[in-house]
């Protein structure tokens, strides 16, 4: 019996551990030939090692699936091209992206300096960019072809000490919508998947105090990278065709569909408004639909099982 992802070939950055290992594998057991990019840095982004991204194409091979390692950065259009075309190169063609690699610089914001912020950015909004725009082109020729783009709760809801981290992951919604209004009609689709897992990023945010302490011990007994995984290999299967412009969040074995940007409420005055009339009558008409300022453990009140 054939797997879901049975002649395709996806490449999936960052998938030297963690979450983007567990994808490459499931991807690899589900048919696909896959490229295992992963620079090797650490979770800050410093350095690079061949070896992670090589030790699970290894991994791939031996269990009798097709892989190549690929090292290089997705944080420039030259290098994110090179990886959409060791791809081309090696197996022939591209069926699906996941954007998977990414970076942590926490720090408060009033403390946060430029090259935190702008190492963030260019790593998972930026290098999402460049790679996803690398396999258009061949998308858009063969009228077919799968993105994720790996968001979080940080961005979609808030969390302390990562404005750069938040900003970039917010920001690959939107690229991921506009991907999926653009391409959708030449059979592209484009979704995001929010994961709740342990991971390398996620085992180095600061446990200060207890509560961070209990919270991160709670997703290293929990919640395991492979949970995330199915989703992946649905979506960039043909069984996912018909999903565009999505936004999913897997916490355990939980999966959770988020809601998008839409109008709540609206007030109107005929003979326009004044900063007065705004103070009196427009903000407190609305007030009650304020979204309130919270973080992702606000929201996210109960146990994974």
């Amino acid at each position: 019996m054939n797997g879901m992802m049975e002649g395709k070939v996806a490449v999936i950055t960052g998938a030297g551990g963690g979450i983007g290992r567990e994808f490459a594998l499931l991807m690899a057991k589900e048919g696909a030939s896959v490229v295992v990019n992963d620079l090797g840095s650490s979770v800050a982004g410093v350095g690079a090692d061949t070896g992670p991204a090589q030790r699970v194409a290894d991994e791939i091979t031996a269990a009798g699936g097709r892989a190549l390692a690929s090292t290089e950065s997705v944080a420039t259009w030259a290098s994110a091209h090179r990886i959409i075309e060791a791809a081309l190169d090696h197996f022939g063609r591209i069926d699906a992206v996941v954007n998977n690699a990414g970076i942590l610089r926490d720090r408060m914001f009033h403390k946060m300096n430029e090259e935190e912020w702008s190492s963030v950015i260019n790593v998972h909004l930026s290098g999402s960019f460049f790679v996803a725009r690398a396999a258009a082109p061949h998308f858009r020729t063969q009228e077919s072809g799968a993105y994720i783009f790996m968001t979080s709760t940080s961005g979609l809801i808030g969390n302390l000490g990562q404005a750069n981290y938040a900003a970039a992951k917010l920001g690959m919604v939107g690229l991921m919508k506009n991907i999926a209004i653009e391409m959708g009609p030449m059979g592209v689709r484009s979704n995001c998947i929010s994961p709740s897992a342990w991971s390398r990023m996620i085992g180095a945010i600061p446990t200060d105090t207890p509560a961070k302490l209990a919270r991160v011990e709670r997703m290293r007994a929990k919640m395991a990278a492979s949970t995330i995984a199915p989703l992946a290999v649905y979506l960039c299967s043909d069984s996912g065709r018909e999903v565009n412009g999505q936004v999913f969040h897997v916490r355990a074995n939980e999966v959770l569909l988020y809601s998008h940007m839409r109008p709540l409420r609206s007030v109107h005055r005929g003979e326009g408004w004044t900063p007065q009339s705004l103070a009196l009558h427009g903000i407190p008409a609305l007030k009650p639909s304020f979204t309130p300022v919270q973080q992702s453990g606000d929201i996210y009140t109960w146990e994974p099982i």
